[in-house]
């Protein structure tokens, strides 16, 4: 009941379909039957209506599949601490829901994921656990979650669909099933065909992502401005489409995919070194800015061990209120062990909430801006639309600006980075 499974069981609710939530987090559910949201973009009156309705269950209970026609598996797949897939989560809930499988069941995945997953893990657990066989007794599809938080022109109903199985009953379910939510579905051919289609998505940002800011530090060693060239660059109406340079990748999915599919790869005895390229390319962007940050600092003359350092936004990007795999995270992480204090402000995030990762940040809680000047620099990592960066700028010693936030502010305080 996160970022994908909320959004999905509210426009399912909303259509007329008896809904049922189901998350091992028992805070979830009881904000849930309370009718309390817990994402800042999904508002509480869209849960409050959900519980009016009579339609509407959410349990920590997964022996309730049972009672399920449908079954919409909405888990993280993070990457271990060697960059490999990690598929305990998609396994554990395959174990867990297994043994309460009834015949005619349709499951999807929607979790991001390699090539494969859906029939070499997701399939496996189920039957194992289950006793029934796959695509004969229930049916399986995958569908690749577009989810893309407080996107105000595209939503969970209006994002086209794409749909894989490999059986011509499986496909007909869940394409009946997303169609009644979904304006546009995307049928394939099977469930690795789905599985690919997201990584490709998401690689070919990654890559471009990754060009971008390589470019950002060859330009800048030539006394050029990515973001003017960016910008001039955006003229041209055909051939070309801009991407935007920043301290790293955040989110769910960018920071990841690339991974899943080199390590896939490599099964096969492919190296995909380009896609592994850019995923590195990325990976170092923290460090960089660790490094503007260090080389400002000497620059104006402070000794960086003796330094307060204020980070401004703890979301992966602009106006959500979601950390995942956020880069201020690594950033803070590598400061640590270099200044004096660092501190982060998010008026979105006014505390960190316990995560897999970076555990050492967990209760840190969010700092006023109007401390601002107690700082020896501000480092801009996430451009909220709330900030008032002219504020910012004036208040702060040094500004390192990650995001060309401060872009139409003319001031020698500010370092592009």
């Amino acid at each position: 009941m996160g970022y994908v499974g909320l959004p999905l069981l509210l426009v399912f609710g909303k259509a007329g379909f008896p809904v049922m939530g189901l998350d091992i987090d028992k805070a979830k559910i009881s904000q849930l039957l309370t009718g309390k949201s817990y994402i800042k973009h999904i508002p509480s009156e869209s849960i409050e209506s959900l519980n009016a309705g009579g339609n509407f269950q959410a349990s920590t209970d997964f022996s309730l599949v049972s009672e399920l026609d449908c079954i919409l598996i909405c888990v993280p797949t993070p990457l271990t601490e060697t960059r490999d897939p990690d598929m305990s989560y998609i396994e554990s809930t395959a174990r867990a829901i297994a043994p309460h499988l009834k015949k005619g069941q349709l499951i999807v995945l929607e979790s991001t994921t390699y090539p494969g997953t859906t029939t070499e893990v997701l399939a496996l657990e189920l039957e194992s656990g289950s006793g029934l066989k796959a695509d004969s007794d229930f049916f399986l599809a995958y569908s690749p979650e577009r989810e893309d938080p407080n996107n105000k022109e595209y939503s969970t109903s209006t994002i086209p669909k794409v749909i894989g199985a490999d059986h011509p009953k499986g496909m007909e379910m869940a394409n009946a099933l997303y169609s009644s939510i979904i304006r546009k579905t995307v049928p394939v051919s099977s469930t690795k065909v789905a599985e690919a289609t997201k990584l490709m998505e998401n690689i070919f940002r990654s890559v471009n992502i990754a060009l971008v800011n390589e470019l950002k530090i060859v330009f800048e060693k030539m006394g050029i401005d990515i973001w003017e060239v960016i910008e001039a660059s955006s003229t041209k109406p055909f051939g070309y489409m801009p991407f935007f340079p920043g301290p790293g990748l955040g989110g769910h999915c960018i920071p990841i995919d690339p991974f899943y599919l080199t390590w896939k790869a490599r099964q096969y005895g492919v190296e995909s070194h380009f896609i592994q390229l850019a995923g590195e390319v990325n990976v170092s962007m923290p460090q960089y800015v660790v490094q503007k940050i260090e080389s400002a600092l000497a620059v104006s003359g402070n000794k960086v061990e003796n330094c307060r350092v204020l980070l401004l936004g703890l979301a992966y990007k602009k106006n959500v209120d979601d950390d995942r795999e956020s880069v201020t995270f690594k950033v803070m992480e590598l400061l640590a062990k270099k200044v004096r204090e660092v501190d982060y402000n998010d008026p979105y995030i006014p505390i960190i909430k316990p995560r897999r990762e970076y555990k050492c940040f967990v209760g840190k809680k969010s700092v006023p801006l109007k401390n601002i000047d107690q700082y020896d620099i501000t480092v801009i990592l996430t451009d909220h639309s709330s900030y008032n960066y002219d504020e910012i700028v004036k208040h702060s010693k040094i500004v390192v600006d990650t995001r060309n936030a401060c872009g139409k502010i003319n001031s020698d305080k500010i370092i592009k980075a």
